[in-house]
């Protein structure tokens, strides 16, 4: 095992701002082949994809878990996600050649968009998408939907063509489901 900034102070950095550490662990079997695991940080799924040109993926900034070496991790600033999205100001591009691993809250849902299908879901649920798909928000209609629909004020709209992946529970959903059950320190 070796830590590294893996492609200088530029790229680490890059991965600060994109939710990941600046530093990242390289495995190397000596001698032969060898085997490494790894374990979600929440109860959730973890999904190989391979990665290749005309094979990049866009995903939630807490997704990425490991990859081979040809793979590249980049930030995407998105403003309007960022202030009003659950996906976040900063999602990940995964670009380059090789097997990436990805790890998704709760139980995934995969959906095939054709060019210029869209679907609409809660702020938070997306959990990855080709290149191929865009991704904007809009508000959701109606101020009583706003204020007492439950579901907040704004949507995320993915447009295909391209291959998506659904979370069921976001970890930020959880959190506000259980913090009414922990006990006050007062």
């Amino acid at each position: 095992m070796a830590t590294s900034t893996n492609g200088g102070i530029g790229k680490a950095f890059g991965r600060m701002f994109s939710g990941e550490s600046m530093f990242q662990n390289i495995y190397t079997a000596q001698g032969g082949p060898g085997m490494i695991a790894f374990a979600s940080c929440f109860p959730g799924s973890i999904l190989p994809y391979q990665i290749s040109p005309g094979r990049e993926l866009i995903v939630q900034k807490s997704g990425f878990l490991a990859s081979e070496a040809g793979v590249n991790l980049f930030f995407q600033k998105r403003f309007g996600s960022g202030l009003f999205g659950g996906e976040g100001f900063i999602m990940q591009r995964l670009a380059g050649e090789g097997m990436v691993f990805l790890e998704f809250d709760g139980h995934v849902v995969e959906y095939d968009l054709q060019p210029g299908q869209q679907i609409i879901v809660d702020t938070g649920y997306l959990a990855a998408m080709e290149a191929t798909c865009s991704m904007d928000i809009q508000t959701v209609p109606g101020v009583k939907n706003m204020l007492f629909g439950g579901e907040g004020i704004f949507n995320t709209v993915i447009t295909g063509p391209g291959h998506i992946w659904l979370q069921t529970m976001p970890i930020s959903n959880v959190a506000g489901a259980i913090s009414p059950f922990i006990p006050s320190k007062s």
